[in-house]
């Protein structure tokens, strides 16, 4: 059953075409990883899907949802965690779950449970009355995770879920994307410039570059595709994405990389 469906999905800043005829689909239960260089268009896209951004042209539906014409109707199921932080440093875990069910409109006699059922999904009940400014990043990460979980969203979009973590950190959260596509039920729609994780996590990938899908299949097929032995999804990436961007696309990427490398500060 497909859960996410793009058709011909195009969004344009001025003459900048960031996403370009965008035509994929997402089956339920996946883990689907979009995957380009920095201005390729990945983070428009989970914009435009997430209802965050209107789309120029096209159209694109999420668990059968149109993303313009039922927009609050997709952000009722779906959890979406950004690059940025969403977990507020000066409240304790418990109380940025609890800003964040009432934001989901979770019935009061419910709070509670859910808030508890995820801070034991994620391992983090006993942490959970600490101040987010002493957690780790892996654990911010967990607790961002958990936050977008309140709602038992049947999509989670994850920006870079991972970036700014170190190796360990990275294998616990990657670890808990599984255990959330396997036993929570949900349909995983990430970016990720590590192509090792998207290789171990990803059940299909599409490479992106110039706002277009370049590539589309598992990462086993991709590799195939090269028709060289010992090729990894790196060899993939750089084949369909390795020549430059576009000049447009230079001032995106400087700030792409100012959003990412404060990112890293704040989660490091």
């Amino acid at each position: 059953m497909k859960i996410i469906e793009t058709n011909a999905l195009t969004r344009r800043f001025g003459d900048l075409i960031a996403c370009n005829n965008l035509t994929i689909a997402v089956e339920q239960g996946e883990i689907f990883g979009l995957l380009g260089p920095n201005g390729a268009g990945k983070t428009t896209v989970i914009k435009m899907l997430t209802t965050l951004l209107p789309p120029t042209s096209g159209n694109a539906s999420v668990a059968g949802y149109d993303i313009v014409h039922h927009a609050s109707d997709v952000r009722r199921v779906i959890g979406y965690v950004p690059q940025l932080l969403s977990a507020d440093g000066t409240l304790t875990g418990y109380e940025n779950l609890l800003i964040f069910a009432k934001l989901y409109d979770i019935p009061h006699r419910e709070r509670k449970q859910r808030i508890h059922e995820v801070l034991s999904f994620m391992d983090l009940e006993d942490e959970s009355n600490r101040l987010v400014r002493n957690y780790s990043g892996g654990m911010i990460r967990r607790l961002e995770i958990a936050q977008s979980m309140l709602n038992r969203p049947r999509v989670l979009f994850l920006d870079e879920p991972t970036i700014g973590l170190d190796p360990l950190a990275r294998r616990a959260v990657g670890d808990l994307i599984t255990d959330l596509r396997d036993n929570y039920g949900a349909t995983i729609f990430m970016t990720t410039h590590l192509m090792e994780e998207a290789d171990l996590l990803c059940d299909r990938v599409a490479i992106m570059h110039l706002g277009k899908v370049a590539a589309l299949g598992s990462p086993a097929e991709l590799k195939s595709a090269i028709g060289k032995e010992g090729t990894t999804l790196e060899d993939v990436f750089v084949h369909f994405a390795g020549s430059k961007l576009e000049s447009e696309g230079d001032y995106r990427d400087y700030r792409e990389t100012q959003r990412t490398r404060r990112t890293a500060r704040r989660l490091g």
